[in-house]
């Protein structure tokens, strides 16, 4: 199989994003197959030209407002339309589409070539967090236009499932996330390091992931009451500076990856995600892996991810107090957070990426099926014969 994946972000910028499409091009570069990565150039021309199997064709970008590191590239259809004729590829993998993929989808409709489009970022609620609230309509057209001209589209959660639903995109199928539950182990809890994070011995409630306004980390703020703890924050962003004032009895690790990271997210007692706008939260997943319990919103990916009462709490989207308690629990009750770390490593035993990227080898052979039988309108083939999960 010959896949061409546009994405909207690659390597060197570290996001959910980039993670997922790592782990699809390692799995084809596994099975033998072909791979070429359409992606926006990065900042200062970095990043690699081919992984694994993969090619890396980067097309010009600009960096988004007050967040240079974000590459956003403004290329038309045509020309992706030409990259894609020359590589002549079987199936369209569009990542998180948006800038880029809009253009990818229409290249792809142009050249009748079967697409498959990844939900994985809820772009249009951003809106509002950036201050700019009164564009969201009109993003989430950009949305439903993009979704309506792909074979498929995949959604990471239930949620997301029917937010989509009710956007009106059709042919959807739910596709979640793998997680490596051999990096991220309860065994990489490192003495040393809870040592320096909490000499007292303090209980470590800790964050994992970009310093970014739709994070809403400040909202640790709130964690200020409860005493005996340390809260530490993993990650780097444009919003650090900020943190760094309204949290400043808080330890920042800046960013870290690899071994670094799956120790440091072990080394927590407490995890807490704030942000409301997660489509699936794939920090949850490998601090469940970790064994670390987990606090977050009732609301998108963690729903499907956080068992209350289990694995961790959930509270109502903007109901503080509810997190608070959350955590207090945890951090008051060592029993049940020992019981919940159990549990946690155990809900992500079978989430592995062999069997997720296995799933969207499927979700490729249906688009590319469909499109085979009724290459004009591929869409009423699956509309009217696939089976949603």
């Amino acid at each position: 199989m010959k896949v061409a994946l546009i994405a909207e972000s690659f390597l060197p910028h570290a996001n959910g994003v980039t993670h997922s499409l790592l782990r699809v091009i390692e799995h084809l570069s596994a099975r033998g197959d072909e791979a070429l990565v359409i992606a926006p150039e990065a900042k200062g021309s970095a990043g690699p030209v081919r992984y694994g199997v993969a090619q890396v064709k980067r097309l010009p970008a600009m960096g988004w407002p007050g967040y240079d590191d974000v590459r956003v590239s403004l290329s038309g259809s045509a020309r992706i339309a030409r990259i894609l004729d020359d590589y002549a590829p079987d199936v369209v993998h569009l990542a998180s589409p948006f800038m880029l993929g809009w253009s990818g989808v229409r290249a792809a409709e142009e050249l009748s070539i079967p697409s498959v489009a990844v939900y994985q970022t809820e772009v249009p609620s951003y809106a509002d967090r950036y201050r700019v609230g009164w564009g969201e309509p009109i993003l989430w057209d950009r949305v439903l236009n993009i979704h309506r001209r792909a074979g498929l589209t995949l959604a990471p959660s239930t949620y997301a499932m029917r937010q989509l639903e009710g956007l009106g995109v059709p042919r959807l199928r739910l596709w979640p996330r793998g997680v490596d539950t051999r990096r991220f182990h309860p065994a990489k809890r490192t003495a040393g390091l809870r040592r320096s994070w909490a000499p007292g011995g303090e209980v470590i409630v800790g964050y994992a992931g970009r310093l970014a306004a739709e994070k809403r980390v400040e909202d640790l703020a709130r964690l200020s009451d409860i005493g005996g703890i340390r809260v530490v924050i993993i990650g780097d962003g444009p919003a650090r500076s900020r943190l760094e004032t309204l949290l400043p009895h808080a330890t920042f690790t800046g960013h870290l990856g690899g071994e670094d990271l799956a120790r440091a997210v072990a080394s927590l007692d407490v995890f807490v995600h704030c942000g409301e706008l997660e489509t699936f939260c794939q920090g949850i997943q490998e601090a469940h892996a970790a064994g670390v319990p987990v606090v977050a919103p009732r609301r998108g990916g963690p729903i499907d991810l956080v068992d209350p009462d289990h694995t961790g709490y959930l509270y109502e989207p903007g109901r503080l107090d509810q997190m608070v308690a959350g955590v207090r629990a945890l951090v008051e009750e060592p029993e049940r957070r020992e019981r919940f770390s159990v549990q946690a490593r155990a809900s992500v035993a079978g989430r592995t990426w062999t069997s997720v990227c296995d799933a969207l080898v499927g979700h490729y052979a249906e688009a590319i099926s469909a499109h085979h039988r009724a290459p004009e309108r591929p869409w009423d083939v699956l509309d009217h014969e696939a089976i949603r999960p």
